[in-house]
């Protein structure tokens, strides 16, 4: 069936190359021109599509993800649709991945495929901790949709966004027919609200072990707000609670510096500012970093650790001492 799916897929995405190129620009334009219309974020619509990518994909259930990717005005999953249809239709012939998506292997995992290792790691991590845990606090949520995930439904969640992107993304869930009746949602800001204050005006039991989930957050914060929020879980969680956190390379940083991609986050106020020299020794750059704040490290994916460049970003459980 390889071999099949192989003389099928050549030929099918040579003919679709225009209607590729046409679908990069629509999503782009959605994603990039929309977002900055609608005052929200475009990098959480690009987290969105990696998950929607997913679900299509057959890597992870997500029904809420594609609902919510099928409504929202500043993506275009009939765009994506251009673009991936060749490799969606190998994947069903042969039952394999090929180019994108793919899953990762740990330490080879190139920048393309940033979105679909984070997810999958996190995922991990996350069916192992929520078994001692007993509350979800999703920082930075974005276009998130782990609160409407049927495992994790025993757990009382809480998201945490800016006011515009929260109301925003309330607002197509609902119309998109994704039930959020059960989730508490509390507008933060990172570098001026208090964490753990917001919480609790929502009804978060600051003694109840939680899960704290900060995906894709610390690389749009200065070092000392990232610094700030370390200390904050150290010092305020409850026993047992533990941070699920990704921080990535200074190298990153300075890549997504260059003029096109600087531009295009700066049209929605998304300028990347925090990383660490995570390009060699990165275990013991980020050791030192997080013990720093007085904190233990736990279960830890570098990725792109074994690749020429080196790690460019890092995925990790991160506890505080009991």
């Amino acid at each position: 069936m390889k071999i099949l799916s192989f003389l099928i897929f050549i030929p099918l995405q040579i003919l679709m190359i225009p209607f590729a190129i046409t679908g990069v620009l629509w999503t782009a334009y959605k994603q990039v021109l929309v977002s900055k219309k609608l005052g929200t974020s475009q990098t959480a619509i690009e987290v969105l599509n990696g998950r929607w990518t997913m679900h299509v994909f057959g890597m992870r259930q997500d029904i809420a993800a594609a609902k919510l990717a099928n409504r929202l005005p500043n993506t275009s999953t009939l765009g994506l649709w251009l673009v991936l249809f060749p490799l969606w239709l190998k994947y069903k012939i042969s039952g394999s991945y090929f180019a994108y998506p793919i899953l990762p292997v740990s330490g080879k995992e190139s920048i393309a495929e940033l979105i679909i290792a984070r997810t999958t790691y996190l995922d991990h991590m996350i069916k192992r901790v929520i078994k001692s845990t007993e509350q979800f606090v999703v920082m930075g949520a974005g276009y998130d949709t782990r609160a409407y995930d049927p495992a994790l439904l025993r757990q009382t969640f809480f998201e945490l966004d800016h006011q515009t992107t929260q109301a925003m993304k309330k607002s197509w869930l609902a119309k998109a027919g994704v039930d959020a009746g059960h989730v508490n949602f509390v507008a933060l800001d990172f570098s001026q609200d208090d964490l753990f204050e917001k919480l609790s005006e929502s009804g978060f039991d600051q003694n109840k072990p939680s899960v704290f989930l900060w995906e894709g957050v610390t690389l749009y914060l200065l070092e000392s707000d990232v610094k700030k929020m370390l200390r904050t879980f150290k010092q305020q969680a409850a026993p047992n609670s533990v941070l699920l956190v990704d921080f990535y390379a200074q190298r990153l940083i300075k890549m997504m510096d260059n003029k096109a991609a600087a531009s295009a986050l700066d049209l929605t106020n998304e300028g990347l500012t925090f990383g660490l020299p995570l390009e060699t020794n990165e275990s013991d750059v980020f050791n030192e970093f997080i013990e720093s704040q007085g904190l233990i490290v736990g279960e830890t994916h570098y990725l792109g650790s074994e690749t020429k460049k080196g790690c460019y970003a890092v995925i990790s459980e991160i506890r505080r001492p009991e």
